[in-house]
């Protein structure tokens, strides 16, 4: 099977300026640097195309002289704040051949590592008779409210059950995506129908969206 992985990484971030390149702990071309040599550890991994727009992050993975990392030189208009995942999953489908699987994936998860990946592409590969795609999931079982009431179990029978009794909810962590690219060619999606949702610890769920999930994350990395 031939697996590539999809690592889009826009210029600019709203929430942590400079996000994908800023220094991170030691690393001095930060989060991009450390998925990138992440990714490069994957024996599994045929190849993996960087989709961006920023120069400096291109010149960072063109300096790490490896065969396999392809740069997409991602139009502007695919790499605004504003675009839509859809439209950038409809892009990414023309980057495919019909017989790969694509693992996609993100900079902003520093602790899924090469590990992790790996794991994750023998579930899928064992698996796939089942199931059609790998999603890197929480399992929820918790109290979870609408504005009024309970909205995952019936406060009615009993209002604090016991959560282990609770019915399993999925919450997508954007670590890992994985499916073939047949699916983003026909359905111009990265998940299928039959999906087998991959549970991963807290650490390695954490997500950099804000400048507070910045430095817990440089906290965490800085005990390891």
């Amino acid at each position: 099977m031939i697996f590539k992985a999809f690592l889009p990484c826009r210029s600019g971030s709203q929430r942590v300026k400079n996000k994908n390149i800023r220094k991170f702990y030691n690393l001095k071309f930060g989060l991009i640097e450390l998925k990138l040599k992440q990714l490069l550890k994957i024996k599994e991994l045929n190849q993996i195309i960087l989709s961006t727009d920023d120069k400096k992050i291109i010149n960072f993975a063109i300096s790490l002289k490896s065969k396999k990392i392809i740069i997409d030189l991602r139009p502007k208009e695919l790499a605004l704040s504003s675009t839509k995942t859809d439209d950038l999953i409809d892009y990414a489908s023309n980057l495919f051949n019909k017989e790969d699987h694509v693992l996609w994936t993100h900079v902003t998860s520093p602790f899924f590592n090469e590990k992790n990946y790996s794991e994750a592409i023998k579930t899928y590969k064992k698996n796939i008779n089942k199931f059609d795609t790998l999603i890197g999931a929480n399992i929820v079982q918790d109290f979870i409210f609408n504005r009024t009431k309970p909205f995952n179990y019936n406060s009615k029978k009993t209002f604090w059950p016991n959560t282990q009794t609770l019915k399993e909810l999925y919450k997508i962590n954007n670590t890992v995506f994985i499916t073939s690219a047949k699916i983003y060619i026909k359905m111009k999606n990265r998940i299928g129908k039959k999906l087998y949702f991959y549970n991963t610890d807290k650490i390695c769920s954490i997500d950099i969206d804000n400048m507070d999930d910045f430095y817990l994350a440089e906290k965490i990395i800085s005990t390891k």
